[in-house]
């Protein structure tokens, strides 16, 4: 592998030695390049704001399918007030918990051993995170992607990349409402 990259960026290069004491030493801005700048960002923070036309979505629920010689699939179905449906496919362990989210009461008392959804609300409900609302905003190569808004115990709001699964579980254990950009529903819309 060396030699690839040697004959991608000449004879001089190496592979730069880190040991434990590069890993201590701080970033040297003089080593940067032109256009480089130490703000680490990532690329849905540097993304324009844009204008998501978002709809309101509901769960309807959490199926398996599997097609014949395939391994069964997982998915969950979610509808709009035009009765628009989009259908996202969800492992096992996720639709395990939307479904369990859905079937019983979550405010009741936390379970005994909590899943990993339910330590996210106790933490939320502890430390006085308030979910506002989740977003599946994206659609890119048929994965789906989606944000959740949060409001900070200082009343500052932000909003955190989540996988779809994992939004949607904890919008309904917190009783936050789900949206869906328009563009995306438009893309993925199964007739009724």
């Amino acid at each position: 592998m060396e030699g690839d990259f040697k004959n991608l960026f000449g004879e001089d290069w190496h592979p730069n030695e880190f040991n434990e004491e590069s890993r201590r030493q701080p970033l040297d801005p003089s080593t940067l390049g032109e256009g480089d700048s130490l703000s680490f960002t990532t690329e849905n923070e540097n993304r324009s704001p844009r204008n998501l036309a978002e709809k309101e979505v509901k769960v309807l629920n959490v199926y398996k399918h599997q097609q014949d010689g395939a391994p069964p699939q997982h998915l969950v179905s979610l509808r709009d007030n035009r009765g628009r449906r989009v259908h996202i496919y969800v492992a096992q362990p996720e639709a395990y918990s939307i479904k369990y989210a859905m079937d019983y009461a979550v405010d009741s008392e936390a379970p005994e051993r909590p899943q990993t959804h339910d330590l996210m609300k106790i933490f939320f409900d502890k430390v006085g995170v308030q979910l506002e609302r989740i977003i599946i905003d994206d659609l890119w190569q048929e994965t789906f992607y989606a944000k959740m808004s949060i409001i900070k115990p200082n009343g500052e709001y932000a909003e955190i990349d989540a996988r779809p699964s994992d939004a949607i579980a904890m919008a309904l254990r917190m009783h936050a409402p789900i949206y869906m950009a328009e563009s995306v529903l438009e893309a993925t819309n199964k007739p009724e």
